[in-house]
């Protein structure tokens, strides 16, 4: 019985002590503050000081993803994107064989594409995604050997330090440009066109006879110059292919370069070249070296790669109202529209609490305000908290996108500028994420895309139900607030708003010139040639001017 009891009393100030723990660790994790559904409640709005921010030259080697091709933006202006990229042997010191003969060299790149039906033929009815302009539209496409050896570092005063490449180089990559590559039809130089239709392959078996057809997802197939690749890779000394670090000197990989093509109407795709990305030679060679002319030839296959350092040149015409709106931005009262553009575009700089000009609270807890009338924001809602024992529930910033503007057409195709997906918010003064960003979100918003992940933090686009176009951004900063009300010592960052084409890529690219206001952007941000124009807090908008939204929860 003793033992009963010694063991029931133990138990008993054991459950006090963890219930006692566990709330007081909620308390002070929580400092009065409680979690992010605001069921229903109205909002307290707050002004927001918002202005663009061209995005100079910037870094643009290393990309996960890369354009290629030409985007008439009605919205924003033309963007050329060129490309460059090394190539890699998948297998270094290969046996060529003797008296090696070329019989075809095929460059292939799969597109992002998905299924939309089954072809009554065989395979599969296709639609390419991240094509952006004319679904329809050419492009002069031609494809050079590099004059360019992309290094990923060079030396400098006995230090290595990594080599950056920027978009406005392409001048550099244009002047060595030689040989035209992809020598063959018109539908893969000269009017060039990124195909949807699935690839058919046949093959038939040299005993049988019997044909094998298989079907393959759509890509990019051009059929580049045998002569070429016969002097450059079959015919080359055994020491240029026993290594990468030789190889790569000696062939310096391919340069993409697209224009006009005549009078057509223009696209641009998004590509991720070095996934799949090849290049494969079929050859006949003997295997020994021999005089004898009737000897057995035999087919061969040589495959490069294309991996290795790669680089995004673009070009831009900017449109004149948007190219004014970002080179000439009202920083201290803000701007009347936000202008976002990915590629070498623009980005938004947000400043939550700009306000320091305050006298501060009276003896009855009344904020009062500078001679020019102007409160500060944070200083009201850490009154709200304090004073009055208002609960922060919820905070967001919601961004109405500038649908008039957004809605002009391209006069010859009578498109309507592609809108981005996604928005990402983010520490503009540090250049990481918010703490928002990481939302403990599993899944994605919307099965169909894969990239709809972290919702809660959101920046996916609001579309409407009548016009199909985008209605808002929001993105919401709930625990980015809760730490500036109660923390005095916590820093107002600058935030900064960039459109993103992959809310996971949270790392940023350097500008080639810093300036005193951004040295770097989102990388998401300079793979996407997307933009939006959204209303700012200087808007003449009514209830679509940029707000700071925070709903409280308010005691009885």
């Amino acid at each position: 019985m003793y033992n009963t009891s010694f063991i029931k009393k133990i138990l008993i100030v054991a459950t006090v002590v963890l219930l006692y723990s566990c709330d007081k660790d909620f308390n002070a994790i929580g400092d009065d503050l409680i979690g992010d559904n605001h069921f229903g409640l109205t909002p307290e709005n707050y002004d927001v000081l918002a202005y663009n921010q061209e995005v100079t030259p910037i870094q643009s080697n290393g990309l996960p993803i890369n354009a290629l091709g030409i985007y008439d933006n009605p919205v924003f202006g033309t963007t050329t994107a060129n490309y460059n990229t090394q190539v890699a042997l998948s297998e270094y010191a290969p046996t060529i064989g003797d008296a090696p003969e070329i019989e075809s060299v095929v460059l292939s790149v799969p597109y992002f594409s998905h299924i939309t039906a089954a072809d009554p033929k065989g395979g599969s009815v296709y639609a390419l995604d991240s094509i952006f302009g004319d679904p329809k539209g050419k492009i002069k496409l031609s494809v050079y050997e590099s004059g360019v050896q992309t290094r990923a570092s060079y030396f400098d005063t006995g230090n290595q330090l990594v080599q950056l490449y920027y978009t406005d180089e392409n001048a550099n990559f244009d002047n060595f440009k030689k040989t035209l590559l992809n020598d063959g039809k018109a539908s893969e130089n000269t009017e060039f066109f990124f195909d949807a239709a699935q690839k058919i392959d046949s093959t038939v078996d040299a005993t049988t006879k019997k044909v094998t057809v298989t079907y393959s997802a759509p890509e990019m197939r051009l059929h580049l110059n045998n002569a070429f690749f016969q002097a450059k890779i079959l015919n080359a000394p055994a020491s240029k292919l026993s290594s990468a670090d030789v190889f790569q000197e000696y062939f310096r990989g391919l340069y993409f370069k697209v224009e006009k093509s005549g009078s057509n109407t223009s696209n641009m795709a998004l590509i991720d070249f070095a996934k799949s990305g090849k290049i494969t030679i079929k050859y006949k060679a003997r295997t020994a070296i021999t005089t004898d002319p009737e000897a057995t030839m035999e087919d061969k296959t040589l495959v490069l790669t294309l991996t290795g350092s790669t680089v995004n040149l673009l070009q831009d015409a900017k449109n004149a109202v948007y190219d004014n709106a970002i080179k000439n931005p009202n920083v201290t009262e803000g701007d009347d529209r936000l202008y976002l553009k990915g590629g070498q575009g623009s980005v938004a700089v947000i400043d939550l609490f700009d306000k320091t000009d305050l006298i501060g609270y009276n003896s009855d807890g009344v904020l009062q305000n500078a001679p020019n009338g102007v409160s500060d924001a944070l200083d009201e809602i850490r009154n709200n908290v304090t004073t009055k024992k208002w609960l922060v529930n919820e905070a967001n910033l919601v961004f109405y996108i500038d649908s008039d503007n957004m809605s002009k057409a391209d006069p010859v195709t009578k498109l309507l500028a592609d809108e981005p997906k996604r928005v990402y918010l983010y520490d503009l003064t540090n250049n990481l994420p918010l703490i928002d960003y990481s939302d403990g979100t599993s899944g994605v918003l919307t099965p169909t895309d894969p990239k709809s992940t972290k919702y809660v933090f959101g920046g996916i686009i609001d579309i409407d139900a009548t016009t199909k176009r985008g209605k808002t951004y929001k993105v919401r900063i709930t625990n980015h607030v809760r730490n500036l009300v109660k923390d005095a010592t916590a820093v107002n960052v600058k935030l900064g708003l960039a459109v993103t084409q992959d809310i996971s890529i949270i790392a940023s690219n350097k500008l080639k010139a810093k300036n005193s206001v951004i040295s770097e952007a989102p990388r998401g941000s300079v793979i996407s040639p997307a933009g939006t124009i959204l209303y700012g807090g200087k808007s003449s908008a009514g209830d679509k001017k940029l707000k700071l939204e925070i709903y409280y929860t308010k005691p009885n």
